[in-house]
């Protein structure tokens, strides 16, 4: 199905929190990092569920059970049950049982969220190859996960078992900084055997699928930081999104991101959901003349960087730039240099 190019930020007259009835929020740079809230999560989340919204927290995190989940955002303030936690886990776990017998052992490369998936969907888990699984699961299992696991997964695979991983993100945000995340330790895995798994975390169906079964949202608005996850999960779901700058997406990237990269909406944390969205004014022909426009700030795409004047608030002036450098990038993303104007926004 074709679908229209984005160009630029959409603006909302209303705040978030009522145009859309259920919030499905990632976790590791949106709610957390390193397992402490990020600034502004906690009364943001709080004051957008007080006020009739609904709150699904969606990770591609496959370690932790939904259980465990919950009681961590408990412990941070957002009262929390295992109900409003989707992961990819139970969703990996869906797509292996509608492909093996009912009851099929499944070899776990991963921890605890995983197993507890599986069995959820009436298969076992299983530790070894020799154990005749009907399939191979790998999932994130922590940085403690041993070097011998990823072995038993290609003995298996190498006999030919079908192999599924959870999500392929290749980095997770910590405390401390980026780390590999379960798709660096898929690619180990992929080098050693020269397989292919079928994935089921954002950004493809099987995980809007899981979500949806489970929430039931009816105008549902995916939150997220990541925009080869998160963002472009919304887009294939062809639902809106939006982007918080809280975990790894810098300036630069948005500014760059090829249309199924594009959020419908920018803000610099959770705030955003309480808040409604500025217009961005201008159009692909008033564009190259007379700029792109958003609170004080003219965005336009020159020859070779993006430019920007003006002044107010920083995020106006990203909203502004997405403009200038999507209509400009078109399908492809935009390449041109937008160091100048970025650092002029603190950005």
């Amino acid at each position: 199905m074709s679908r229209s190019v984005r160009t630029s930020p959409e603006g909302s007259g209303r705040d978030l929190s009522e145009a859309y009835d259920t919030a499905l929020l990632d976790l590791d740079g949106v709610v957390y990092a390193g397992g402490n809230a990020i600034a502004h999560a906690v009364e943001s989340l709080s004051r957008a569920r007080d006020g009739g919204m609904r709150l699904a927290y969606v990770t591609n995190n496959a370690l932790r059970t939904p259980d465990a989940v919950a009681a961590h955002l408990s412990e941070l303030g957002m009262a929390t049950g295992a109900a409003d936690v989707i992961t990819s886990a139970q969703a990996v776990a869906r797509l292996i049982a509608e492909q093996v017998p009912s009851g099929a052992r499944v070899l776990v490369i991963g921890g605890e969220g995983l197993r507890v998936a599986l069995r959820e969907r009436g298969l076992e888990p299983v530790e070894s190859a020799e154990d005749d699984p009907a399939a191979v699961v790998q999932g994130f299992g922590g940085p403690e996960l041993p070097w011998g696991r990823f072995a038993e997964a290609c003995y298996a695979i190498a006999r030919g078992v079908p192999w599924y991983a959870s999500n392929t993100d290749l980095t997770i945000p910590g405390a401390r900084g980026i780390a590999p995340g379960n798709g660096a330790a898929v690619e180990v895995v992929r080098i050693a055997t020269g397989a292919e798994p079928q994935v089921a975390g954002k950004p493809l169906p099987p995980m809007h699928r899981e979500t949806i079964l489970r929430t039931g949202a009816r105008r549902p608005l995916v939150v997220g930081d990541r925009l080869d996850t998160d963002i472009e999960g919304a887009f294939n779901g062809e639902v809106d999104s939006l982007l918080v700058l809280t975990g790894v997406t810098d300036g630069a990237q948005l500014l760059a991101a090829p249309p199924q990269h594009r959020p419908t909406y920018v803000d610099a944390d959770l705030r955003g959901l309480l808040t409604g969205q500025p217009d961005v004014t201008g159009d692909a022909g008033a564009g190259a003349d007379g700029g792109f426009r958003c609170g004080g700030w003219t965005a336009r795409a020159g020859e070779e960087r993006l430019e920007l004047e003006g002044d107010g608030a920083a995020l106006d002036g990203l909203r502004a730039l997405c403009a200038a450098a999507w209509t400009a990038g078109g399908e492809e993303g935009c390449g041109l240099d937008s160091g100048k104007a970025l650092a002029r926004l603190g950005l």
